[in-house]
C-alpha cells in the first residue's frame, strides 16, 4: 500500500534570477518531480507559468505568492475545486493589435481547453507599470494606477469571475544588454518583481486567485538564446499558461470558515526553498511551525541561508531537486533522512 499524500510546499522566490525557475516555467520539471514524490504540491505562478507553454496536473495547487504567504501563515486556507470562472483584466495601456492577441488566446483556451473564461474587462485607465531594479539586482516594480488594477478586479468580481487574470503593458528595451543577458541565460527577469506587485495587489484586496502575463510586442529571433528563455518566445502572449493555471486554482478561505475537505497550513509536511531564499514569509512560517525545509542548490542574487538565519535543526540540504524529490519519499515513508547519510551519528544521550 501506497503512504498517504505529504502536502509539500515548492517556493521559487520571483526575481532573484534563480537558476531553476528564474525563467518562465523551467522550473516545471522540478516541480512535476516533487507533485509525484509527495502526490500534493503547493506551488505559485512563478514556478508553473511556462508563457505558450503549461502542464495541467491534479497533484500540484496553484496559489499566487501572496495567497501562499497566507496559507502557510495559517491565516487563509486552501479549498480545491472543479474549475474556476476567469474574468480577464486588459490594461487600457495596450494597444489595440496586441490586445486583440490577448482575447484570442482566451477564446482559444475556451474552444480548444474547454475553460471558463469571461468576461473581458480593460481597466479605466492605463496602469502605468514601471520596471526597477535593487542594489542586488533583484526586479521589482512599480504602478502609475493601482487604483485602476483594483477597480477593474472589483468590478470582475462582482460580475462573477471566481478568478482573475491580468494582461498589463509593460515598458520595453529591446536592445539593452540587460534583455540580452537574459536572453542569451546570465541575466535576472526584469519582469517578474512588477508582476508579483500586480497579482499581489489584486489578492490581498479581492482574496481570489490572481496571476498576470505581460503584454510584449514580439522580439527579433536570436540565434544564441538559451533553452530556458525559448518558452517567452514562442508566440504573441504569455496569456495561455496563467488561464490553466488558475482554471483550477483552489479558492483562498479565511480558515475561520473553513470546511471539511479545505487544506490548513497544519497540513503542511515539508517545504522545498533554494537554500539562498530561506528569508520568505511562506518559509519561516513553515520554520515557525516545525515543519521540515528542504534546502535546495539553486544559485540566485540572494544568500540567506540557514546559517545567516541560525537555522539549527529542521532543514534538510539537499543538492538539486531530485535529491530533495528523494527527501520528500524518505519524509512521505516515515524514514528519517539522517538515517540517509554517512557517517551516521551516534545518539546523544541526556544527563
Amino acid at each position: 500500500m501506497s503512504a498517504a499524500p505529504l502536502p509539500t510546499l515548492m517556493v521559487v522566490p520571483t526575481g532573484i534570477g534563480c537558476a531553476v525557475g528564474g525563467y518562465a516555467g523551467d522550473a516545471l520539471p522540478s516541480a512535476r518531480l516533487l507533485a509525484a514524490a509527495s502526490d500534493f504540491l503547493i506551488t505559485h505562478p512563478n514556478v508553473m507559468n511556462g508563457a505558450a507553454l503549461y502542464w495541467s496536473d491534479p497533484r500540484i495547487h496553484y496559489v499566487e505568492g501572496y495567497g501562499l504567504d497566507r496559507f502557510a501563515a495559517g491565516t487563509w486556507c486552501l479549498r480545491p475545486v472543479r474549475s474556476q470562472r476567469i474574468g480577464l483584466l486588459l490594461d487600457a495601456g495596450i494597444e489595440p493589435d496586441l490586445s486583440q492577441r490577448q482575447i484570442q488566446v482566451a477564446e482559444a483556451c475556451r474552444a480548444t481547453l474547454g475553460l471558463d473564461v469571461g468576461p473581458v474587462l480593460r481597466s479605466d485607465q492605463p496602469l502605468g507599470v514601471s520596471l526597477h531594479s535593487g542594489p542586488s539586482g533583484a526586479s521589482w516594480g512599480s504602478l502609475e494606477r493601482p487604483d485602476a488594477l483594483l477597480r477593474a478586479g472589483e468590478r470582475l468580481r462582482d460580475a462573477g469571475a471566481t478568478a482573475i487574470a491580468v494582461v498589463a503593458r509593460f515598458p520595453e528595451e529591446p536592445g539593452s544588454d540587460a534583455l540580452t543577458s537574459y536572453r542569451q541565460g546570465s541575466g535576472v527577469d526584469a519582469l517578474a518583481g512588477a508582476e508579483a506587485v500586480i497579482s499581489h495587489l489584486l489578492v490581498r484586496q479581492l482574496q481570489i486567485p490572481c496571476a498576470h502575463a505581460p503584454a510584449l510586442a514580439p522580439l527579433p529571433l536570436d540565434p544564441q538564446l538559451d533553452p530556458r528563455a525559448a518558452a517567452e518566445e514562442l508566440g504573441y502572449t504569455f496569456l495561455a499558461c496563467v488561464l490553466v493555471g488558475l482554471s483550477r486554482a483552489p479558492g483562498l478561505i479565511n480558515t475561520n470558515a473553513a470546511l471539511p475537505g479545505d487544506v490548513h497550513a497544519s497540513q503542511i509536511g515539508a517545504a522545498v526553498v533554494p537554500a539562498g531564499a530561506l528569508g520568505g514569509e511562506a518559509v519561516l512560517a513553515c520554520v515557525e511551525r516545525g515543519i521540515p525545509v528542504i534546502s535546495v542548490a539553486n544559485p540566485s542574487l540572494l544568500s540567506v541561508t540557514s546559517e545567516v538565519l541560525g537555522l539549527t535543526s529542521g532543514v534538510f540540504q539537499a543538492s538539486s531537486y531530485g535529491e530533495a524529490a528523494g527527501l520528500i519519499v524518505a519524509l512521505r515513508e516515515g524514514i528519517s533522512p539522517a538515517a540517509l547519510g554517512r557517517p551516521l551519528p551516534p545518539l546523544q544521550e541526556i544527563q
